[in-house]
């Protein structure tokens, strides 16, 4: 008998079903290229209203999970992504605002004060799913009214929760944060690679691969 080792292939890697995410944020898809993932984008155009007692963490999980689901109905096959982000203040929600007025009302609320960003993000693949909610808090600077009006007229804060985005103008008025950038960004990169890994999807620098069914 020959004293050469025996040589064995490595197991062979399943094919990794297409990736949808499930939500039209020009920043989400820009975050999951900035990480060489290959998606398409189906919004799930759900109502995304408050349940009355609803807590801002059990709304933006709901939501996440719901964008998903609806999602993941139409394309059993696909990996999909639904994401979710609130803007908290002294416990309540502050939504996209509905105009400059409202934007401005926000900004208002926010400016000189310390305040959290939720970030929900759920994964489905073969009906199963993993969810998870980055929390992050953010302080902006004291910011005069000349300022906010500024801000608002460059038409910025109107798609936005909270009325502000921090990978823009709104850089100019964060003063710090604490915790996870992306997550304010409204995808959290690194819950997200952990989501994938819960269902056996493994991110390695711009690849996804998936573990054989056993």
């Amino acid at each position: 008998m020959s004293g050469r080792p025996v040589e064995t292939s490595a197991p062979a890697r399943a094919a990794v079903p297409p990736v949808i995410l499930a939500s039209q944020s020009p920043r989400r898809r820009d975050l999951l290229k900035l990480i060489g993932i290959a998606h398409t984008v189906q919004p799930a155009d759900i109502d995304e209203s408050g349940i009355p007692g609803e807590r801002p963490l059990e709304c933006v999980e709901r939501l996440a999970r719901t964008k998903a689901r609806t999602i993941a109905a139409r394309a059993p096959d696909a990996v999909v992504i639904g994401s979710d982000t609130v803007v908290v203040i002294d416990d309540t929600i502050l939504n996209k605002p509905v105009d400059a007025a409202d934007a401005i009302r926000m900004l208002r609320l926010l400016r000189g004060r310390t305040h959290i960003v939720h970030t929900a993000v759920c994964v489905i693949l073969d009906g199963a799913e993993s969810a998870g909610v980055e929390t992050v808090s953010v302080t902006f600077r004291d910011l005069s009214d000349d300022e906010l009006s500024a801000y608002v007229a460059t038409g910025e804060p109107m798609d936005k929760a909270g009325a502000y985005g921090i990978q823009g103008f709104g850089a100019t008025i964060v003063e710090r944060i604490d915790g996870d950038f992306f997550a304010v960004m409204g995808l959290p990169i690194v819950r997200l690679t952990r989501l994938f890994a819960r269902l056996g999807l493994h991110y390695t620098f711009g690849a996804l691969t998936r573990e054989p069914p056993r």
